[in-house]
């Protein structure tokens, strides 16, 4: 059985880990916080880096123990068995009629500061991303590890400019509110809405067999990717809460390219505009790049069709990705043609991705022994109080996930109908 080249290191899959977490939430979410708590909501950032971190270890030993291309599903199906496997990969999946019109949006969004789009420009811009993810993606995984590194390396070093410009280092302690003066009953609540900016984690699990020294690597470039990340979205939140770019919807989604303005005049606008697409396309490219190789490795082991299983000249799994991506393009031109609303897509795909993380960190209680075991379990209710505490909102996934399992079981109670009928005939 062929596998995938093993062409990531430390570094690139840091930068990978890191601007899979950041893409368009780095820009939008920290300025949606304060809005709901204020000053506040800078130690919901704190608390939501140490809330995360046992997932974040539980992905770090399972990657490190299985890499495997088939990700989370993989992880899944070796501890709870095939059909738990297929299921999630579905789960996993069924992501893309909602989460990608849902990103590509966003990835959109940032043009419009530089330009008076319509609602067709939006969509040439969708299908051109695309494009740019299926030219990216026919090349071996190392380039997009370089890619997503300089994109990482850009956002840091903007950042770092913006804490220089805006003496952010020198108002620090004064911006950070005293613990004691805290609601901290109100920040369960922005903490839901924050923890989306960590959904990714199961994503970069696909990529866990193309490292060149899984066992230490992976597990280092996912830990310290996701301590990057946090200390990013930190960085900006006190940039935000300094400067007040928060409120209604219009303000918190300007607040990136409105403080460059402000800091650097009319040139930062462009900047903000690059830099924010550039860090959403990274986002999406990750995902689209793991959709692909979740088909390809359940193909190349006798779970999908065989086309599905073949690698370019590259060694990359091009055939595979080729579908995601036209999957990918019907469901954005369903999005737009139906204009569907960005904050139903983005509610519907959140309950998906929590319920993948669920069923991952209960497969790491099964796959894991001591520490690590009692970590999953922690990994593990913190998942279930997520999901619980979306409601309404994890619908998408229980019908979802309930209308897989009636398509697979279907064919057999036909069957037992017809044997019934058979007999007391």
């Amino acid at each position: 059985m062929g596998r995938l080249h093993k062409e990531l290191g430390l570094g690139y899959g840091t930068g990978m880990m890191a601007t899979s977490l950041l893409g368009s939430g780095i820009f939008v979410v920290p300025a949606v916080a304060a809005s709901l708590t204020g000053a506040d909501s800078l130690w919901a950032w704190l608390l939501l880096m140490v809330l995360v971190l046992p997932v974040a270890f539980t992905f770090a030993r399972l990657g490190r123990a299985y890499p495997h291309a088939g990700g989370a599903p993989h992880l899944i199906g070796r501890a709870l068995g095939l059909p738990m496997e297929k299921l999630a990969a579905f789960l996993f999946l069924a992501v893309l009629p909602v989460g990608l019109p849902a990103m590509l949006t966003l990835t959109t969004g940032f043009w419009h500061a530089l330009f008076p789009l319509n609602d067709t420009g939006d969509l040439l811009i969708q299908l051109g991303t695309l494009g740019l993810v299926l030219i990216l993606g026919s090349r071996p995984s190392g380039a997009s590890g370089l890619v997503q590194l300089l994109i990482a390396i850009t956002i840091v070093s903007l950042l770092a400019a913006v804490w220089l410009a805006g003496d952010l280092a020198t108002s620090a302690a004064a911006t950070l509110p005293a613990p004691s003066t805290v609601s901290w009953n109100t920040l369960p609540a922005v903490l839901a809405v924050m923890f989306w900016c960590f959904v990714g984690l199961e994503a970069f699990t696909h990529m866990g067999e193309e490292f060149r020294r899984p066992e230490r690597d992976f597990p280092l470039a996912l830990l310290f990717g996701v301590l990057l990340a946090g200390f990013i979205y930190f960085a900006y939140a006190m940039a935000v809460v300094k400067f007040g770019l928060f409120g209604d919807e219009r303000t918190n989604t300007t607040s990136f390219p409105v403080l460059l303005a402000m800091l650097f005049g009319e040139p930062g606008r462009w900047v903000a505009a690059l830099v924010g697409y550039a860090a959403c396309f990274a986002s999406l490219n990750l995902y689209v790049q793991g959709f692909g190789r979740l088909l390809w490795s359940m193909a190349d082991e006798g779970k999908l069709p065989a086309s599905l299983g073949r690698l370019n000249r590259h060694g990359a799994p091009f055939q595979a990705l080729c579908w995601v991506v036209a999957a990918s393009t019907l469901c954005v031109l369903a999005a737009w043609l139906f204009r569907l609303p960005l904050e139903t897509l983005m509610r519907y795909a959140n309950g998906n991705f929590v319920l993948v993380y669920l069923l991952a960190m209960i497969a790491g209680v099964k796959l894991l022994t001591g520490f690590w075991r009692a970590l999953a379990v922690a990994a593990t209710l913190l998942c279930a109080g997520v999901f619980i505490y979306l409601g309404l909102e994890a619908g998408y996934a229980l019908v979802m996930g309930a209308g897989f399992v009636l398509m697979r079981a279907w064919p057999a109670l036909l069957k037992r109908e017809t044997y019934d009928a058979g007999r007391e005939g």
